[in-house]
């Protein structure tokens, strides 16, 4: 970038400070974290397991990048001053070649888990991009979430020795977990997605119906983790309700301004405390 001393250290920190908040760092994370609990919990086993984390990592990386490159354009005609890219630390660029590079990476790791886990992982990968080229302007804007987080759970199931299927109760939770992530990661930038020409489903259905749906949709991923499973619902599994309770009530008021940033973080915290929960409650994933 010109002007940019990248000899100067505190330059550099501050680029790689920008590029890492440009994977969109906490939901990068919240999905990193996810598959690595679930390969846990599936007995990958310690190597297989940072290996699974490391390629969900670089996939998800590969996306958020993907977007502010793209979006570079759209985020400027808005001001939206959180955008490292608008901020002037990073160029599209540089957020293009990380996001080629990171997708290149992700593929290679991927595929050393075994061919039927990788391309279930990468399922995820390809959806997240497939949204960022253009299916988040269309009705189809919940498909990528609905497909890539049903694939995770099944690739991750896949990537532990003996590549069982993972239970339908798991991949359809990690499918409603998605389009309730859809709809609460939409619901704060509606009004800056409208002014440029952005009109995915939940913008096409309206704030109140999109919670609704959202609430909906993550309310059921939580009942499927906790009927799911074989037996009568354990102690654990009636606390996953309860700790839904909160998330699917904000999910509802998506649709409201006020709470329209809240809804995501919490749909991202109920997703890593249900998988822990799951862990700890033994459920078994094959």
């Amino acid at each position: 970038m010109p002007g940019r001393d990248v000899a100067d250290p505190r330059s550099a920190l501050r680029t790689a400070a920008a590029l890492a908040r440009a994977t969109h760092l906490e939901p990068a994370l919240a999905v990193t974290a996810v598959a690595v609990l679930l390969a846990v919990a599936a007995g990958a086993g310690p190597a297989r397991t940072a290996l699974v984390g490391a390629a969900v990592l670089t996939g998800q990386a590969s996306i958020g990048w993907c977007n502010d490159w793209l979006d570079a354009d759209r985020d400027r005609a808005v001001a939206r001053s959180d955008k490292p890219v608008v901020q002037g630390v990073v160029t599209p660029a540089e957020l293009r070649t990380g996001a080629f590079t990171a997708l290149a990476v992700s593929v290679v790791l991927s595929l050393l888990l075994g061919v039927v886990p990788g391309l279930l992982l990468l399922v995820l990968v390809a959806s997240g991009w497939a949204y960022d080229l253009g299916l988040k302007r269309t009705a189809l804007s919940p498909v990528p979430y609905l497909t890539g987080f049903g694939a995770l759970p099944a690739g991750v199931v896949a990537a532990a020795p003996g590549g069982a299927a993972a239970p339908w109760w798991l991949v359809a939770a990690g499918a409603a977990l998605g389009g309730a992530a859809h709809v609460a990661n939409v619901a704060p930038d509606v009004d800056d997605d409208l002014a440029t020409g952005v009109r995915g489903l939940p913008h096409r259905v309206g704030p109140v119906a999109s919670a609704v749906a959202g609430a909906l949709f993550l309310g059921a991923a939580s009942l499927l983790l906790v009927l799911g499973p074989a037996g009568p619902p354990t102690p654990l599994g009636w606390l996953v309700c309860a700790l839904a309770a909160p998330a699917v009530v904000l999910a509802a008021l998506a649709g409201r301004p006020r709470a329209r940033r809240l809804a995501f973080p919490a749909v991202l915290l109920l997703t890593v405390l249900d998988v822990v929960l799951l862990l700890v409650g033994g459920a078994s994933l094959t």
